[in-house]
């Protein structure tokens, strides 16, 4: 929190930010709420009391919390089995237990210091999870902004109950949607500067109002409530259908409240604290529990808004956070005056953002097996729907880890004629030093129980393609050996002395070398077998050798 600190010089930027963030984050927050199945207002709840909420308590001076097109797809994933009974009251109960559920996660794992998790969806993964999220969620408005209705269900279903209902389509609908998408495109193109959405926003009400078109078909927001939000009571026997799925939202929350903190992140401010994010993120989720908001977070979109519009400290979430209070309490007639295709157009520009081929291609052009595990996750997610894509996205983060954990890197060194460095051996390299019989091997990456045998295998080949009478292993790039990798690195001593190859170790950090002096190998090797560079070793051997 920053107000302690606070310069009177601040206020004129933060005012400016937080109206002009206000100009986007309403309208998208009032979208996301119907991607989530609830009803309008919830986005403007979400927009005021979870945000003023992390102003109070959050680290990053720039974050704006309400919520994202990725919680609100997740939320009408949890919320399926009550979001068609049509009964408001069992909606906003659910609603209510749901969001409260995950500030309690939230928190809970801020107690038990779990900030780190967030760093266990590797990029590549999160990168194909919100592409998947992002075209399950461009299938989800497209009947909106066709003027159609087909009940929610499975992305396969939904892509085919759409080419049917096709012909029924509304073409006075579809002229609104699609100018208002063509609108929405232009404005971030030609004038990013804008506030889009809102502007996307008054022309629909405008049109609505001057051309009539509730009456020629065009399905509008209808009815909002006006005035302060009101208290719900979660329907706590809920708890237990829920918790699950809140799991996933807790996660994707603070997952993208870090990122995004990071991300806009001023140079004159501290890193985000990830453990005092969770506390501020899932006490914001419990008050707006109860004043009816869905589950909220950080926002990339509404978070750079905020950041290049001036943004000095969290006094302009305050300030985003009162227009939201007063739009709710004196705009919600004319807001009711919206045509459903101008909230479908703003969620599908936005959302399609969230599909980005360029990080596809990038991730491709470095690394095959990762471009892969993106592409995994986005299928998971269109497959299998977006609770159990979070799932995938986890596995195949973890696969991912274990991997690359259990195949770590053996190379052969040689040295650079002249210089004092010692390289893999490459074929762009070909006239680095060797020394005939001396083996010069590397090994990259913690040695532990699920790579040990990999490793040996990898250093027995080399070792039957030299034949040397001695192989100095540098472990420099090892930071920790665990017991099972130790006995098998033993045993390989152990063998190679029977055959008169002579083992020594290099580059021995001071945890590594305990570990190897209190072992059978320490012992057997001796302090001739332990050298502390590889240019040590190398003359060495030059000087016996001799």
């Amino acid at each position: 929190m920053t107000f302690v600190a606070y310069r009177r010089e601040w206020l004129r930027f933060d005012l400016i930010a937080g109206l002009t963030s206000a100009a986007v984050v309403i309208p998208k927050a009032i979208a996301y709420a119907t991607v989530a199945g609830l009803p309008v207002q919830v986005g403007l709840y979400t927009a005021c009391v979870p945000m003023v909420v992390y102003a109070l308590l959050g680290t990053s001076r720039s974050l704006s919390v309400s919520t994202t097109s990725t919680l609100a797809i997740l939320t009408a994933a949890v919320l399926n089995n009550v979001l068609g009974t049509g009964d408001a009251a069992s909606v906003a109960a659910a609603t209510a237990v749901l969001t409260l559920i995950v500030g309690a996660m939230l928190v809970a794992a801020a107690c038990l210091r779990l900030g780190f998790v967030a760093d266990f969806i590797s990029e590549p993964v999160l990168v194909g999870f919100k592409a998947g999220i992002g075209v399950v969620i461009v299938v989800d408005q497209i009947p909106k902004l066709l003027g159609i209705h087909i009940p929610r269900s499975s992305f396969a279903q939904q892509v085919m109950s759409i080419a049917h209902h096709l012909p029924t389509a509304s073409v006075l609908t579809v002229v609104v949607g699609v100018f208002m998408i063509v609108l929405l495109v232009g404005l971030e193109r030609v004038a990013p500067r804008m506030p889009a959405p809102l502007i996307a926003v008054a022309t629909g009400i405008a049109g609505a109002s001057v051309f009539g078109l509730s009456a020629r078909g065009v399905s509008l927001v209808g009815h909002i409530p006006q005035g302060l939000p009101p208290f719900s009571v979660p329907e706590w026997s809920l708890a237990s259908t829920y918790w699950t799925g809140a799991v996933g939202i807790a996660l994707m929350s603070f997952t993208e409240t870090i990122a995004a903190g990071r991300a806009f992140m001023r140079d004159d401010e501290p890193t985000p604290m990830a453990n005092r994010e969770l506390i501020a993120t899932g006490v914001a989720n419990i008050a707006g529990a109860f004043v009816g908001a869905m589950p909220a977070g950080g926002g990339t979109t509404q978070t750079a808004v905020n950041l290049h519009a001036g943004a000095r400290s969290q006094v302009a979430e305050l300030i985003t956070a009162s227009v939201a209070l007063a739009t709710m309490c004196l705009l919600a007639p004319i807001l009711a005056v919206m045509p459903q295709a101008v909230l479908a157009a703003i969620v599908i520009v936005y959302s399609i953002g969230l599909v980005r081929p360029a990080e596809f291609r990038a991730i491709l052009s470095i690394r095959r097996t990762e471009f892969v595990w993106a592409l995994t996750a986005a299928a998971g997610v269109v497959l299998l729907g977006t609770l159990k894509g979070i799932v995938v996205a986890i596995v195949v983060s973890l696969l991912a880890l274990a991997a690359q954990a259990a195949n770590p890197s053996v190379y052969v060194l040689g040295r650079k004629r002249g210089a004092n460095v010692f390289r893999p051996q490459s074929a762009e390299h070909p006239d680095d030093e060797t020394f005939p019989g001396l083996l010069l091997l590397r090994v990259e990456g913690r040695m532990f129980f699920a790579n040990a045998k990999f490793i040996a295998q990898k250093i027995r080949r080399e070792l039957d393609l030299a034949k040397p009478r001695v192989v100095a292993i540098d472990l420099s790039a090892v930071p920790d050996i665990e017991y099972t990798a130790l006995k098998a690195l033993t045993e390989a001593a152990v063998r190679q002395r029977e055959r008169g190859v002579a083992v020594w170790l290099v580059g021995l950090n001071r945890d590594v070398l305990a570990i190897i002096q209190r072992s059978a190998l320490g012992k057997m090797l001796g302090r001739e077998g332990l050298h502390f560079t590889i240019e040590v070793a190398v003359t060495r051997y030059l000087k016996f050798a001799a």
